[in-house]
Order: C-alpha cells, then structure tokens, then sequence
C-alpha cells in the first residue's frame, strides 16, 4: 500500500491543524497509509553565519519534550512518530521511496530557510503539498492582496479591525488515523532525554520547562492555557506585560505557540468565550492586540520574503549598511559581560534559562545595536540559538523594529537604559537575582 508521509514541522499538536487534516484526508480517499514524521532540517542543526549552534540546549530540551508528547498523543491514536534527526533533504527523499510514498503534506512557512526546504525536497523529486495555517487570520479574508498589506502595524491593525476580519474556528484534533506503511516498523512511543540543562528547572526562571506544568508539547500548552483563563489574568495583561521577572506578568503563551504546541486560533477562541463569560476590558484586548502583531510578522513575510534578512532590511538609509562586526564585543554582550548591570542580568536570564521578558529582549537588543554598534542579525541570531519561543518571523520583525530597518515609521528604539532601568527594576532587584 502505498502512503502519504505527513511532515510536523512548527505545528507540533493534534488540535487545529490544517495541514493533520489534509494530509489523513487524502490518506483515507486514496486508500494510502500514512506516516507521520519529524524531520529536523537546516533550522535545529548546524551553526548559523555568526557561527552560533541554530538551536541552544533550551531549544532543544523544550523541542525534545513537545516531541514526546506529540508521540504519546499519536500512539494513542495507533499510530506513532517517526523522528528523523539527520539535517540531509536525502534522509526524506529515501523515507518516501522506501515506504512509496505519492507525496508529503506540511504546513506552509513563509520565511526563507523553510521555503528552501521545501524547495529542496521538490528538486529531489518528492510532492509537497503545503497548507497556511500558522497565523490567526486566513490571508484571504484579510481586505487586501499579499502585495497590500500595510507596512505599519497601525494600519493593518485598524484595517483588520474596521473591516471585521475574524479568525476562523479552531478545527477539532482528529481521534483516528490511516494505517501505518507495512514496510516500515512502527517505532515505540518517542521520549526526550531525561537530562535538562541547567536552568530548565531553576526556580527564578520565569518559564522553567523543567516542571510538568511548562513542558514542551500540547499537553502542557492547553492546561496553561486554561488555568491562566481560569485565573482571570487577561484582566490584568496589559498592567502587568512589561514586568522582567515572573510566571503571570504575561500569558506565556508564546513558547506553545513558536512550537505549534498551541494553535493561535484555540488561543483566541478560548478568550473570546472568556471574554463572554467575564467580561472584556483592556487587558484581555491587549492579547488579541498582541497576537495580530504576530500575524503582522507572518505577512510581512509573505510580502517581502528575503529582503527583511539583508543587513539594511528594509531600509534604503546608506547608515543602514551592514557595521564592522566585533567579536570580542559580541562575545561579551552574549555573556552578559557588558558592564550594564541591567542588560546583563537580561543576557544572563536569556543563556541560563532560555526566556526573557519582552521588555528585557527589547532593552539588551537596543544596547547591542545602539549602544555597541552591532549588527542586528547577529544578535537575531544569538537570540534565535537560546530562546524557546523562537518563532523567526517574530524574532526577524522585532529586531528590525528596534533597529529601524523594517516597516516601523518611527525608525528605531534606543532605549537610555539608566532610564529602563529605574523605570522598571528601580530597587535592583531583578539585577541582584542575576549577578
């Protein structure tokens, strides 16, 4: 019997997946058996330009355990998860030949590395069906083409908003699966290494994934979801999101969300019934303002692909060209040995536990770039290596915001970090904690 082979890559759940039910939709028309499989690529292996690892021991600790939870939860199902760590496109184009494969199925990601995988696959000979489903709103519902969408979030945030753009019903997780290929030996219920680094459970981290409640994985991602509802804290969001330390100041979502762990649509449809329920006010508002900003990274992918990755991004400014890059700075800055007590309590909260705050990553990548006259892909890259709710369009977009060369019409953040500083951490306590 011949199979289809479906590919997880950011979208490690069962539960509104576009791309799960295409893929055991065709399966079951076309009488094909079905693989389900985790391949690796270029993005969890190797070392980026800077000569960084892609995926720092935090990213692959939390990976391991979505992994895990994505097996037991297709076990379950009679099936399994075929996890294939070799980086080489040739490792899948000889899966597919040797089971028979008549293609494979994968979400579709609109940003370079993962469109060159797919392309990669498609040189080699193998059907790819890919299937958008990784931002909250659908591209054709939005009131513009791809070419269209407004540069500056404002805009696209209140075009979205004044034409009634809704996010679609989150699809429910399938409860049954096509047969395994006969030629192949259903593997047993993947698990991820029982060593964490250090950190992973350490008990300042303000995500430690080393406790069962902040595992990687689907499991962990929905009971999260539920009890910070269930806690009323999108009442209090947008007071609290520019904290530095803690595990309720912001949703923290975003690390099930990078993965795939959790869908943005199952997200914002269990806000809105809590909205319905509980009320709305500014803070629950506030994170569906958040997850269009992440929507708004996603398209300005599609829009302009490639060109957000040059060293001026978007900019035509001549001060925009790449700067002389400095080691020995770049070195220091990564190793929160700076001499700025408050970016390196941020530089080593990041490289000791994989998280920081939002207000953190906004502070340490101003004074890498501002401050020390560093490239803003090299700190893009650090960040890409150690964060465990990596999710490269966000991190892309972000970067160029505070550097001025993406679609922000203000044309950078240099933030004064004395005045961070006293802002947000005015008694030095969340410096001490990071000495």
């Amino acid at each position: 019997m011949p199979a289809v082979l479906h590919w997880f890559r950011h979208d490690l759940r069962l539960h509104d997946n576009a791309a799960l039910h295409a893929s055991l939709g065709r399966a079951e028309r076309e009488g094909l058996a079905w693989l389900p499989i985790w391949w690796a690529g270029d993005r969890w292996s190797g070392d980026s330009p800077w000569g960084i690892p892609r995926a720092g021991v935090h990213r692959q600790a939390f990976l391991n355990q979505a992994l895990a939870d994505l097996s037991r939860s297709l076990q379950a199902m009679g099936s399994g998860l075929l996890v294939l760590r070799d980086p080489s496109p040739q490792v899948l184009i000889d899966l597919a030949r040797s089971v028979g494969a008549v293609g494979l199925v994968a979400e579709d990601i609109a940003a370079p590395d993962e469109q060159a995988e797919v392309a990669a696959l498609e040189a080699k000979g193998l059907a790819v069906q890919t299937v958008w489903q990784s931002s909250l709103l659908d591209p054709a519902d939005l009131p513009w083409e791809t070419h269209a969408v407004p540069d500056v979030f404002t805009a696209f945030r209140q075009g979205v908003e004044h034409a009634g753009v809704r996010a679609h019903e989150p699809l429910p997780a399938p409860t049954r699966c096509p047969p395994w290929p006969e030629a192949l030996a259903c593997p047993p219920p993947w698990s991820e290494p029982e060593a964490l680094p250090p950190g992973a459970i350490d008990a300042r981290s303000s995500f430690p994934y080393g406790q069962a409640a902040w595992h990687g994985g689907e499991t962990a991602a929905l009971a999260h979801l539920a009890q910070y509802l269930a806690r009323d804290l999108p009442h209090t969001y947008k007071i609290t999101r520019n904290q530095l330390q803690g595990n309720d100041f912001s949703s923290k979502w975003s690390p099930w969300l990078a993965s795939g762990a959790l869908s943005p649509r199952a997200a914002l449809a269990s806000l809105r019934t809590f909205e319905a329920e509980r009320g709305a006010n500014e803070g629950s508002y506030w994170l569906w303002f958040e997850l269009l900003w992440r929507d708004h990274f996603r398209f300005m992918h599609r829009k302009h692909g490639r060109r957000l990755y040059r060293a001026q991004g978007l900019s035509s400014r001549p001060e925009h060209r790449a700067p002389m890059h400095n080691d020995m700075k770049f070195a220091h800055w990564c190793a929160g040995e700076t001499g700025e007590p408050l970016v390196d309590a941020g530089m080593r909260e990041l490289h000791h536990t994989g998280f920081l705050s939002n207000r953190m990553r906004q502070i340490v990548a101003s004074h890498w770039m501002h401050g020390l006259g560093g490239d803003w892909r090299a700190g893009a890259a650090w960040f890409e290596s150690q964060l465990l709710d990596l999710d490269v369009h966000s991190n892309t977009g972000n970067w160029l915001y505070i550097a001025g060369r993406g679609t922000d019409p203000r044309g950078g953040r240099a933030f004064d970090v004395a005045r961070q500083a006293q802002q947000h951490d005015p008694d030095g306590v969340y410096q001490a904690m990071w000495q």
